[in-house]
């Protein structure tokens, strides 16, 4: 027996340089498995964001040939009022379909987990199907309820009232639906949250005496920093980007101009008024803008962590 475990070591040392030599083969393996996925994110995802940066280098319209102006058409987003008050509009959107739908998603996720009603699969999926609608069934339907013999002006009694031809309204109009649409994803999120809460934290805060709202705050708040700051990344890049709702519902981008967003002044200038590198350093700038808040957003949301 001694003989044969001593042969089987021999024979196993022998084999082991070879199986040594070899466990670096499935590394390189494993990146022909991931070639085709970063193939797919360089052709369709990083080169055209850097061919973007290449023709907003250049004041180009599109069909003849461009001149290289370099950074002229950056510092004329600053100087353009157009594109001043799209980059104000959107901050505003932010508010509606960022901070809103967090406040409300948590407030409803936390309602949901405590109080055992009946039926609630059914009422989260309700508050979860804006997300799966496409948006411009979303804009149509918002649309007529806007209008001025629509739903909203018969409860309010305000009859012939045109919500999205009014320049004061026309954005909130646009930022109420923002509301709707992204309230159900917080509030998923924020349910799955509160599930992997375990039950120790709140029965300890039960036995230090506090209360509904000291429950939130002690045990319900910290434990969701990171849901949090997932649902505030999903919906401030949705609010940055937002081009169907306004281009449904406001067409020509509202009266005055009060609902043009970025997205809409690059799709008029690239399309409509032959601005091509214009559009594109447009575009440059709102992905920077995207980046930097989402950096912000998980910067403050891993340090609240520590």
């Amino acid at each position: 027996m001694v003989a044969e475990l001593s042969a089987g070591r021999a024979s196993a040392d022998r084999v082991s340089p070879q199986r040594s030599g070899g466990v670096g083969e499935p590394r390189r393996v494993g990146y022909l498995y991931v070639l085709p996925a970063l193939a797919v994110y360089v052709l369709f995802l990083l080169f055209p964001l850097l061919h973007s940066g290449w023709l907003s280098l250049f004041d180009w319209d599109g069909l003849s040939v461009g001149t290289f102006t370099g950074l002229d058409n950056y510092r004329r987003l600053f100087a353009e009022e157009g594109a001043a008050a799209a980059f104000g509009h959107v901050g505003v959107l932010i508010l509606f379909f960022a901070v809103l739908p967090v406040v409300i998603g948590l407030v409803l996720a936390t309602a949901m987990y405590r109080v055992k009603v009946r039926g609630l699969p059914f009422f989260r999926t309700a508050l979860f199907l804006p997300q799966v609608v496409a948006m411009v069934v979303v804009a149509v339907a918002w649309q007529r309820i806007f209008a001025p013999d629509g739903v909203l002006n018969q409860v309010l009694g305000t009859p012939g009232r045109a919500w999205l031809g009014d320049s004061g309204t026309a954005l909130l109009a646009v930022g109420i639906v923002g509301t709707w649409v992204q309230t159900g994803l917080a509030m998923v999120l924020f349910l799955g949250g509160i599930g992997k809460i375990p039950a120790e934290l709140f029965d300890a805060a039960r036995l230090d005496g506090a209360g509904p709202a000291g429950e939130f705050r002690a045990v319900i708040l910290p434990a969701l920093r990171g849901e949090i700051g997932v649902a505030l990344t999903l919906t401030v890049i949705a609010a940055l980007r937002t081009f169907d709702l306004v281009y449904m519902m406001t067409p020509l981008g509202g009266p005055g101009g009060s609902t043009t967003v970025p997205a809409y002044e690059i799709y008029q200038r690239a399309f409509h008024s032959g601005q091509v590198g214009s559009a594109a350093a447009i575009g440059v700038a709102i992905t920077l803008l995207a980046f930097a808040v989402t950096y912000l957003i998980t910067w403050i949301a891993g340090r609240e962590r520590t």
